[in-house]
């Protein structure tokens, strides 16, 4: 059921509205023509349980750091 895969991903993700905000991008980015939205929304869900959508503090100053020394 859905419901339990919403909460899976509720272990990843600080609240609700940021859940529905990650997936729909996901599953916008994910989704394959000929195939059920349904399904993608299911795979991004799964997704979601199993590994966290959301870049760590950490990540995310790596890739600020990748970035600025891009630009200079």
């Amino acid at each position: 059921m859905r419901s339990d895969l919403i909460f899976g991903a509720l272990a990843h993700v600080k609240n609700r509205y940021q859940l529905c905000q990650l997936a729909s991008k996901a599953t916008r980015k994910m989704h394959k023509p000929n195939t059920r939205l349904q399904d993608t929304t299911n795979d991004v869900l799964v997704r979601f349980r199993h590994e966290s959508p959301v870049a760590s503090p950490d990540s995310a100053a790596e890739i600020s750091q990748v970035q600025q020394r891009r630009a200079a």
